[in-house]
């Protein structure tokens, strides 16, 4: 009795409980835990009908989808499913199931259910913080190349563009006037670059002084336009009583072809990035439609 005692209440601090699902009638039966999950009180009345109800749409089709599966085949499944309690809560748990058989029909499905809740968000601030480039405050090279494969593998999308951005004479005030200034002109920097353009579905810092820029763009004189901007907006001083440097911007851009290689698109940037700055820096260059390396206007 202590043992089985011992086991209810470790599983009950857990948030674990246990279900089972008599089959062909889809008769269920739950422990107290499984009802505080759904925020029903126990004992409640049970129908398969009404319990889907609290499952999202999504997770809804991929329940019936492994559900079925496991009833046919007589193999578990493991699935981390969202719900809408009771209470109008929305909750993550996970569900685990075993199939039972009898003459090859399966006659009851059982398993547990436990509250990932606080997994899940945990796992949310993780990965937020993961694609968050902590000095600006622009999203990081990691969230920036999830986001780029996604936007080059898409079919149909709207047309857009990728720009590089690199900022000339960082490494003058960085190693002048120390890294604390070099941080700042860094933050700096993507403020103004998010000003330049607001509408860019992507500012992202992918390097020390590099930036990454994607933008809704249906053409290259669209594109042409967005790059100015952006050499016009990043060029500015950094004064101390000592000293005066000026911050200058090159800019790699193309227009992305969906069904083409995130690498290969990149590599088309950054050629344009490198040939702004083999001709003297402060100005873009539209890779490969144009040949012309386009000066800043001021």
């Amino acid at each position: 009795m202590h043992l089985r005692e011992l086991f209810e209440r470790s599983f009950k601090a857990a948030r674990i409980g246990v279900w089972e699902c008599r089959l062909p009638d889809q008769t269920l039966s739950w422990t107290d835990t499984v009802y505080e999950l759904f925020d029903l009180a126990p004992q409640t009345p049970l129908t398969r009908e009404e319990i889907l109800k609290l499952y999202t749409q999504e997770t809804r089709r991929r329940l019936e989808e492994v559900r079925s599966r496991a009833i046919q085949t007589g193999e578990g499944f493991s699935l981390d499913a969202q719900i809408m309690t009771a209470s109008g809560n929305r909750r993550w748990i996970r569900i685990t199931a075993c199939v039972e058989m009898a003459n090859g029909t399966a006659t009851r499905i059982f398993g547990m259910k436990q509250d990932i809740t606080a997994e899940k968000a945990m796992v949310e601030q993780l990965r937020q913080l993961a694609e968050r480039d902590i000095l600006t405050g622009l999203t990081s090279r990691t969230g920036f190349e999830a986001f780029f494969n996604e936007i080059c593998a898409a079919e149909g999308r709207t047309a857009s563009a990728l720009l590089l951005v690199d900022l000339d004479g960082f490494k003058s005030v960085n190693d002048t006037l120390g890294h604390q200034a070099g941080d700042a002109c860094l933050k700096d920097a993507g403020y103004r670059l998010s000003r330049a353009v607001p509408k860019a579905n992507m500012i992202a810092r992918i390097g020390g002084d590099e930036f990454a820029v994607i933008h809704d763009c249906p053409s290259t004189e669209h594109l042409a336009k967005i790059a100015g901007r952006v050499v016009r907006g990043l060029n500015w001083t950094v004064s101390t009583p000592a000293k005066t440097l000026r911050i200058a911007t090159s800019v790699g851009a193309t227009i992305i072809v969906p069904g083409h290689s995130p690498k290969d698109i990149f590599a088309k940037a950054d050629r344009g990035l490198y040939e702004v700055k083999s001709a003297g820096k402060n100005g873009f260059r539209i890779a490969p439609q144009a040949s012309l390396v386009f000066e800043a206007a001021y």
